[in-house]
């Protein structure tokens, strides 16, 4: 087994700048302060950035999020993850695999034996990524008109966005969100360490709308690589029609292509084929729905990873789990 230490992680991931951000070592210190341990494998090629997070009874869970890094067999790199999980007393591993669809069962067989899908997902499987290499005047032409005409609107009526540390005031906004439409936020403490850390690298930014001096919405985007996220945004109650989100979400797309990003992704729509998504979203605002109907206008393609698969070590265990998460309502990354 190849456990290796954070500095020579980090050597390997500028070998591989495609890995997704949150495979990276300062994800990797963000989870460390809120309870989770990571741990970090390499076998040949193949990487992954395990992290655990302790139950009752000296029990833990383990996860890779977005992973394994590298490309090739990844069958001979699973007992190595076993090893360190069995370690750990792991009940189980998640696995969310950065590979979209469509991939054929074949590849699923071979890469993941032993796996099984999982119904609960940790992060959001489906998604709408932006293709950023076209000029920024072609990326609003392949908007929604309506989304067009609002992001200038909001211009028009005086919508200001400027780049800002008040994690507080993201927080406090994000209260609002949560309570009107029925999302999981997380706490002050985990935005202000997410944006300590990847500000400092020059891949965060916190970007706040508003008028007349009155925050309206924000969001924080985040770089890596090739690609930027929409990983967190809110917005409050106040001059809604003034439409702050879009200029605001513009403007997070602007600094991702300006970071020199080619991809932009949205991070998570509902978990339906898009034909159905497009079929419905006028009418249900229900979970990601209203999310979806607001994404949608960014343009961009709906696309899907191949999903979360379990390893199951400790069945009993894994069944009782399940039903404990199902209970709760987290927020995802």
């Amino acid at each position: 087994m190849d456990q290796i230490t954070p500095d020579l992680w980090e050597e390997y991931l500028k070998k591989h700048t495609q890995a997704h951000i949150l495979q990276t070592l300062t994800w990797g210190q963000l989870k460390a302060s809120f309870n989770w341990t990571p741990r970090y494998l390499r076998q040949g090629d193949i990487g992954a950035m395990v992290l655990f997070r302790r139950l009752p009874l000296g029990m833990s869970v383990a996860y890779i999020p977005r992973g394994p890094v590298g490309e090739g067999d990844w069958s001979a790199f699973w007992p190595a993850v076993d090893s360190l999980c069995q370690g750990e007393n792991a009940v189980f591993l998640r696995v969310e695999p950065d590979i979209w669809q469509p991939v054929d069962t074949a590849f699923i067989e071979r890469q993941l034996p032993d796996f099984v899908p999982s119904e609960q997902s940790t992060q959001p499987p489906r998604t709408i990524m932006i293709d950023l290499s076209a000029p920024e005047e072609e990326l609003l032409m392949a908007m929604k008109s309506k989304t067009r005409y609002n992001i200038r609107l909001a211009a028009r009526k005086d919508v200001v966005v400027q780049q800002s540390s008040d994690v507080a005031l993201f927080h406090h906004m994000s209260l609002t969100t949560g309570e009107r439409d029925a999302f999981g936020i997380h706490s002050l403490s985990y935005y202000q360490r997410a944006f300590e850390l990847f500000n400092a690298q020059g891949a965060c930014v916190l970007l706040i709308a508003s008028y007349q001096d009155q925050p309206l919405a924000g969001l924080m985007a985040f770089a890596h690589g090739d690609t930027g996220w929409y990983l967190y945004g809110a917005s409050t109650n106040q001059e809604r029609n003034r439409m702050p989100t879009y200029l605001l979400q513009w403007e997070a797309i602007r600094w991702a292509k300006h970071k020199g990003c080619q991809h932009y992704d949205l991070w998570g729509v509902p978990d339906f084929p898009e034909t159905m998504l497009e079929e419905q979203f006028l009418e249900r605002s229900d979970g990601l729905w209203g999310v979806y109907r607001f994404k949608r206008g960014f343009g961009g393609q709906v696309q899907r990873t191949i999903g979360t698969w379990d390893r199951i070590y400790s069945p009993l265990i894994y069944k009782l789990y399940q039903l404990w998460t199902r209970r709760r309502t987290s927020p995802a990354a």
